[in-house]
């Protein structure tokens, strides 16, 4: 019974070590890659006293699990 104990923990750390490792391997190259700066602008700029309107619904999406109704919203300045 200790002996079985034994073995499957030797099997556990072994399964454990390499995901360590692909985990510190992914973490070097995200360092090593810069970063991309997205920079959202308007079309146009709003005027001084613009509002945002938003206008916000529910849609049904139909998904492998089953149809879902999600949440949309438009926004626009005005």
């Amino acid at each position: 019974m200790r002996r079985l104990a034994v073995i499957t923990l030797a099997g556990l750390i072994a399964a454990a070590a390499p995901a360590s490792a692909q985990s510190q391997q992914r973490t070097e190259l995200a360092q090593q890659t810069p970063r991309q700066r997205i920079i959202i602008s308007p079309r146009r700029e709003p005027g001084p006293n613009a509002k945002r309107e938003c206008q916000a619904r529910l849609v049904e999406q139909h998904r492998p699990s089953g149809t879902v109704i999600v949440p949309v919203m438009h926004c626009w300045w005005q």
